[in-house]
């Protein structure tokens, strides 16, 4: 469920008509709902609610300072991936307390900020960053706090560039290692080893892969406790799907993913940590864009936007659907027109849809993604020298820009020509 629904013909945001904030900040832009934001992280919060647990919002889905605020508030966590999500979370007001590490990269920079700054666990993906950390620690007089990413081997039924459960992908150690792995970190006197950590990929679509991995957590626990290891906390990573064709079979909710992990982690009394980021800020946003020409070609017609892959890469990087609406409700029985989906960007990749259905558009009118709150303005670039689109927070009636538009000027100020040029 989100909060976009027409009102009277108009594609609203809450309470706002989005042809309102377009006329306020120009398209393409993207639009977030402070409701469907709350509203989703109290579903998982609820479906954990049989345990001691903490929902860490994976950042890296939508870092928005805005977003961050309105999440911690509703009592989120968050789990980042680079120094710089760190200092997003504390800037928004998240507690290092609150705050998982992981990422496979991390440098002894990032460790020595989040270590100064507080930190609730790193999770360690390898031997070497876990010798890395002890030397970090060790120096600053603190034991670090990790859980080790185990890798389950589970092919979590996803996108190839998106799963990271298997034994081929490049996050964690073997699960097969972890006795060896983990006697290994309990000799290190700047770690203190709290739990397992494990996550096997992103958009899933079925509970199954989940269960697998969670069975496997299950008694690599039990094995761990009786080698003497204080196992108080699993962190369980995210990956819950969305539904981002409408036409499609719902993902699994997340109450039936809170018993799937009452069911095969509930009797070891942990602590239960999960990271969900698609499923809290997916539908909780969208792009919206502006046609700028439709032109007929030889074999198919084209409707040519103002957004690009630049603000929107998800469709060229994974062959992605996104639904797209217009925001002026068509009429009841209207004819619908294939067309190609297309941006400005001079790539043949710039096409968001081919030959999808759609009903007659002109220029000027309004078009809306939906599903686009997640990997959609955190991954977006400057590419073709095309600024950064604005973002936008919905809160009932009430709408801000949350992050604006750049100028030309403010965009080429930040190169540099040499002196001797």
């Amino acid at each position: 469920m989100d909060h976009f629904l027409y009102r009277a013909g108009v594609l609203h945001a809450e309470d706002v008509p989005v042809p309102t904030i377009a006329a306020a900040v120009g398209s393409p832009f993207y639009v977030y709902s402070t409701a469907t934001l709350q509203r989703h992280f109290r579903l998982f919060d609820d479906a954990l609610a049989w345990g001691e647990h903490l929902v860490c919002f994976a950042m890296k889905s939508n870092s928005n300072q805005a977003v961050l605020r309105v999440l911690a508030e509703a009592g989120a966590g968050m789990d980042v991936v680079s120094g710089g999500e760190y200092a997003r979370a504390k800037a928004a007001g998240v507690p290092g307390e609150k705050i998982v590490f992981s990422g496979v990269g991390k440098t002894r920079e990032e460790m020595r900020a989040a270590l100064e700054g507080g930190i609730r666990q790193f999770n360690v993906e390898s031997e070497p960053e876990m010798v890395a950390l002890n030397e970090v620690a060790m120096s600053l007089g603190v034991r670090a706090p990790i859980a080790i990413r185990v890798n389950p081997d589970v092919d979590a039924k996803t996108h190839a560039k998106i799963a990271t459960g298997k034994s081929e992908n490049k996050f964690g150690i073997p699960i097969a290692r972890a006795k060896e792995v983990y006697a290994e970190a309990a000799a290190m006197p700047g770690l203190d080893v709290v739990g397992i950590d494990v996550h096997i990929g992103s958009q899933l679509t079925e509970l199954e892969p989940f269960r697998l991995a969670y069975e496997k957590v299950a008694e690599l626990t039990g094995v761990l406790r009786a080698e003497g290891h204080e196992i108080r906390r699993l962190d369980l990573g995210g990956g819950l799907g969305i539904p981002y064709e409408r036409s499609n079979a719902a993902p699994p909710l997340p109450v039936e993913y809170g018993a799937l992990v009452k069911e095969t982690l509930g009797h070891l009394d942990c602590e239960i940590e999960i990271e969900p980021g698609r499923l809290i800020s997916g539908n909780a946003g969208i792009l919206v864009s502006g046609v700028i020409y439709v032109k007929n070609g030889e074999g198919r017609d084209f409707l040519i936007l103002d957004a690009a892959m630049n603000d929107l890469i998800r469709p060229a990087m994974y062959e992605a659907y996104h639904d797209i609406v217009p925001v002026q409700e068509p009429a009841p029985g209207v004819e619908q027109h294939p067309y190609d989906i297309v941006g400005p960007v001079c790539e043949t990749g710039d096409t968001f849809a081919k030959q999808r259905l759609m009903p007659p558009l002109a220029a000027g009118d309004l078009v809306a993604f939906r599903s686009a709150g997640a990997y959609g303005a955190v991954m977006s670039s400057e590419y073709n020298s095309r600024p950064l689109i604005p973002e936008v927070l919905v809160n009932g009636d009430q709408f801000a820009v949350i992050r604006s538009r750049p100028t030309y000027e403010e965009m080429i100020s930040r190169d540099t020509i040499p002196s001797w040029l």
